[in-house]
């Protein structure tokens, strides 16, 4: 009789639509012989789910952000995982982790804690103490307990394991998988547009930059499209609004374009066929200052050097590849003249081509092909040791 593959489950709070570390990592894993799983939330704007080789399932509720969405999401992921099956039990971040550990721990399977950041340094909850004590008494409790921990950059492995001593971390980038024709062709695709193009992806929340380059948009002969929604996207937008970016002129859509969510496959086109990615970050908090985003990696694979805050990691990797025009702050006026480096006239010139080339360079080692090999002997290793 054939024996049953072994079954991964795994808990995230996000819509799963849009969530690509989760869709590589569940997919690998498919690909290297499990049954995988992904629970994540239905959100009011979700869209319908894309086929994956995995199965995915989303929580429904009345709450959708604060306290009430967290006591209601954790209740009804509880009630949800009582009635699964599985080997092991995974949970993306703090959020997602008390009924996974519970549920691990009833069954007396192991439990694995994939921290996608510093869930306790992040700027919605350093803003906020006691919320921030609340995560950090979860994240205490939580990560001893974990059988397999692993997290997206070496910078956050060292920190979690100084404040877990004996709690060691692995590390799983989360970097694309290396469509390397289909870069190619966009890149050359791309070479004939009249007006360069920067590009943000992400979400639009406090610290992302995004405030500081919209003042500086208008010292810059280039249009901005952005991709994502977040806690500041009213706000943004009537920044550029102010700014009179959003007026037809120069360019016939405004100088600066939000598009709102973008599906996955859509926005590697859009990656693709832009001039210059957008990677910046405030330092208000140890999460966002050793972060290892996966925008940065993007840009990388589409073959355009981008514009990036000059943090630890990015810039270690920019020393082993130099990818990215590195700014010390956000100032306006330093992201303006950044960008005059990289765009003088606004048209890419020799030091853009050099990065340009550079990216080519760097995206066979930098993509989730490699990163797999480790995510999948991470979990032969755990599911080996029992």
């Amino acid at each position: 009789m054939p024996i049953s593959p072994a079954r991964l489950v795994f808990a995230v709070t996000t819509d799963l639509s849009y969530d690509q570390r989760m869709q590589r990592i569940c997919g690998s894993l498919a690909q290297a012989g499990y049954a995988v799983l992904l629970v994540g939330w239905q959100r009011p704007g979700s869209v319908p789910l894309a086929p994956q080789p995995y199965a995915q399932h989303r929580l429904r509720g009345w709450f959708q952000h604060g306290k009430l969405f967290y006591l209601e999401y954790n209740l009804r992921l509880l009630l949800y995982l009582l009635g699964q099956r599985a080997a092991a039990w995974a949970c993306a971040d703090l959020d997602a982790a008390l009924p996974t550990w519970l549920r691990a721990r009833l069954g007396g399977q192991p439990f694995v804690y994939d921290a996608h950041e510093l869930f306790t340094e992040v700027p919605e909850v350093v803003a906020r103490p006691r919320v921030q004590r609340a995560w950090q008494w979860v994240e205490n409790f939580v990560v001893p307990r974990a059988q397999l921990r692993y997290t997206v950059g070496p910078a956050l492995a060292r920190l979690f394991a100084q404040r877990h001593p004996g709690c060691p971390f692995g590390v799983v980038r989360n970097v694309p998988i290396n469509e390397t024709q289909v870069s190619d062709y966009q890149l050359l695709d791309k070479s004939a547009n009249p007006a360069s193009t920067l590009l943000y992806q992400g979400a639009l929340n406090v610290g992302r930059g995004l405030a500081e380059l919209l003042a500086a948009l208008p010292q810059v002969p280039a249009r901005l499209v952005i991709c994502g929604e977040g806690d500041c996207s009213a706000a943004l937008r009537q920044q550029a609004a102010r700014l009179g970016l959003l007026a037809a002129g120069a360019y016939p859509g405004g100088q600066a374009e939000f598009r709102g969510y973008v599906l996955p496959a859509e926005l590697r086109v859009l990656t693709a066929q832009a001039t210059v990615g957008i990677m910046l970050l405030e330092n208000t908090g140890l999460s966002y200052y050793y972060s290892l985003a996966n925008k940065f990696f993007d840009y990388v694979q589409a073959g355009i050097p981008q514009l990036c805050i000059d943090f630890p990691e990015y810039r270690a990797l920019n020393e082993q590849y130099e990818v990215a025009e590195l700014v010390p702050d956000l100032h306006p006026a330093t992201l303006a003249a950044a960008l005059a480096r990289l765009l003088p006239g606004g048209q890419p010139g020799p030091h853009y081509h050099r990065l340009a080339a550079n990216c080519r360079r760097a995206r066979a080692e930098w993509s989730w092909q490699q990163e797999a090999k480790t995510l999948v002997q991470l979990y032969a290793d755990l599911l080996n040791a029992r």
